[in-house]
């Protein structure tokens, strides 16, 4: 079994980190592969947008986090990345509608929404117990005490190390200028964190919301759909318009 030190500002401490991590691997992003994919979209979804990701995210993580905490033997308030995740979703997919904006926005917050949830889970697990974001009891020689003398999945660091996974993979798909990567990224991404986090969600002692599922498995099947229908809502749409197909080439360009 693993000691951990655990500190409760240990939480704030990674957020901060994560948040300026993310936003400077926006920038890096933007220059050296997403400048035209930034501009289009900024071209066509109006000042609202960010208004409408921000109406969505806000409540969206607050009520996720807190149905499912003050469910617990001392409730509370708290907030949850997969409820703003879905809440931002629902938000800019009504405003699209009402624009009638078509495709993908979501590209340029693939990177740093990834690079976030790779720092800032750890934050999660040095914060300990109070945190609430921690493991059930488990013997493998990997498990980690938090201060309570019972050894728990450290269900954070998996989090973490399934984003490092499909970051690096991301990034070397945008260095080739792969379809996915530049086109449907933010698809990807939520199919890749809903299906890994519903994994998760089993090594959890959160409360059960139906049978043997809890609140964030329904939250991540539903990322999974979402994914899954549009990513290939956007290969018909790629195909009807005629895109290039992606051919092996000496520098990796669609031909």
């Amino acid at each position: 079994m693993i000691q951990v030190p655990t500190a409760l500002w240990a939480h704030t401490a990674f957020d901060l980190a994560a948040w300026g991590a993310g936003l400077g691997l926006s920038v890096v992003l933007h220059r050296w592969r997403l400048r035209g994919l930034t501009e289009a979209v900024a071209g066509k979804v109006g000042g609202g947008y960010f208004a409408a990701l921000a109406a969505g995210a806000i409540p969206g993580a607050w009520l996720a986090g807190s149905l499912n905490s003050l469910q617990n033997a001392q409730p509370a308030l708290s907030h949850s990345v997969v409820g703003a995740l879905v809440g931002a979703i629902v938000g800019v997919e009504v405003y699209k509608a009402l624009r009638g904006v078509k495709g993908s926005t979501g590209g340029m917050f693939v990177g740093p929404f990834a690079l976030g949830v790779v720092i800032g889970r750890w934050g999660c697990l040095f914060a300990g117990k109070p945190d609430g974001t921690y493991g059930a009891p488990t013997a493998l020689p990997w498990a980690v005490d938090l201060g309570d003398g019972i050894g728990r999945h450290p269900v954070q660091a998996y989090e973490s190390l399934a984003m490092a996974l499909f970051l690096a993979v991301y990034l070397e798909g945008l260095a080739r200028r792969r379809p996915w990567a530049m086109r449907r990224g933010f698809y990807a991404l939520c199919l890749w964190y809903g299906a890994t986090r519903f994994g998760w969600e089993f090594l959890k002692p959160y409360p059960s919301l139906i049978g043997p599922l809890n609140l964030f498995h329904v939250l991540c099947g539903g990322l999974v759909a979402y994914g899954w229908v549009y990513y290939r809502a956007s290969l018909v749409r790629d195909r009807a318009e005629g895109r290039a197909l992606p051919v092996p080439g000496p520098d990796h360009e669609p031909v």
